[in-house]
């Protein structure tokens, strides 16, 4: 074999981390993600005993943007990017920057199970307009007695709070609505090409916008960090746990599991968030708590997000291929030559990631 075939053939061989991912049911990932979602926020509100809510959110955007700068390097799109993309990116992460420190400053005077309940009201309000059925009329409704049954215990005494929650699930649903603009697209002038672009790449490209919008605030207030190593290596952590292993476990979840069974998924998270809330915090829900979240979680599972329509007038741009064990590439190159077609057939459960799985990316 030519020394240029074997170097390309070690290239194009996954490493022992892409093994191990590949044999992972893609269930663990989502359960990962679960745990690390809601374990990062549990985190911050314990460090708010030291720094201030808005200065606990700028370390948590901040770091999580060093962590992608360095591994995604994203300002690559941002520069290909044409000017109406660069606005929508723009937009994303100021919308990012302001959904965190409004999270932040609504869990330091609410359980943390109150507030990620009230959050994913914003999924299935999106999910109700765009799929006007039955189910999903039910689903906001029952999510809709849920909050209300949550924001009648805590309401007269944390109004601010209440009032915080419910701006960051407005602010979550336009990050979805944004994300939806720049989903599954490539960027670049209307005569190029234009580079693929990943939800990892749109998350770090995000973050990097979202930590120059959330400086002129959240510096200051983070500054008492700096001061004490215990408490910046607290506020790192916090960003790793809370924006980077949830996003990139969910990207390696809705890649592998169908859109629907992700969607069902997403109705664990208010209950996790319970869960962890009693373990790190001592938060110990009441009756009328546990049948609020109750509501929620069943309005959560019942929805379904409308049918995405493909654009007639435009082609799909190819993504970046996925590295496949040797065995199964060895079968995909069989069956491409046995087609004839040069390229394989989609098979059951497969598609793009944004034929899959729900739009965005969780904030808690």
């Amino acid at each position: 074999m030519p020394a240029a075939d074997a170097r390309a053939c070690r290239a194009s061989s996954p490493g022992p981390v892409a093994r191990t991912v590949a044999r992972m049911p893609p269930t663990s990932f989502f359960l990962i993600s679960a745990v690390f979602h809601y374990l990062g926020p549990s985190l911050a509100v314990l460090l708010f005993a030291h720094v201030a809510a808005p200065g606990v959110a700028w370390l948590r955007i901040a770091s999580a943007a060093v962590v992608f700068a360095l591994w995604r390097r994203p300002w690559r799109i941002f520069t290909a990017a044409g000017t109406g993309q660069r606005l929508v990116f723009t937009g994303l992460g100021v919308v990012l920057a302001a959904m965190n420190v409004l999270f932040y400053l609504a869990i330091d005077r609410l359980p943390l199970a109150t507030v990620g309940a009230i959050e994913f009201l914003g999924t299935v309000i999106l999910a109700a307009i765009g799929a006007r059925t039955r189910r999903n009329a039910l689903a906001l409704a029952l999510a809709i007695g849920g909050v209300a049954v949550l924001a009648s215990v805590q309401l007269a005494g944390q109004p601010l709070g209440y009032l915080f929650a419910f701006a960051n699930c407005a602010g979550f649903m336009l990050y979805i609505l944004l994300g939806h603009r720049i989903a599954n697209t490539a960027v670049g002038d209307d005569d190029s090409p234009g580079l693929p672009l990943s939800g990892i790449d749109q998350l770090g490209l995000a973050m990097l916008i979202a930590a120059a919008a959330a400086t002129p605030f959240g510096l200051v207030p983070a500054l008492p960090a700096f001061t004490h190593p215990a408490w910046l290596v607290w506020g790192i952590g916090v960003g790793v746990c809370s924006s980077v292993i949830p996003y990139v476990t969910d990207q390696l979840a809705m890649a592998r599991l169908p859109r629907a069974t992700f969607s069902l998924m997403l109705a664990l998270l208010p209950a996790t968030a319970a869960v962890i809330g009693l373990i790190i915090l001592g938060q110990v829900p009441t009756m009328r708590d546990l049948t609020g979240i109750g509501l929620v979680i069943v309005g959560v599972a019942l929805h379904r997000d409308p049918p995405r329509r493909e654009d007639p007038g435009s082609s799909r741009l190819p993504t970046r291929p996925r590295i496949l064990p040797r065995a199964r590439r060895s079968r995909a190159a069989a069956a491409r030559t046995a087609a004839g077609t040069g390229a394989a057939q989609p098979g059951p459960g497969t598609g793009s990631r944004a034929e899959r799985a729900s739009p965005g990316f969780r904030t808690g």
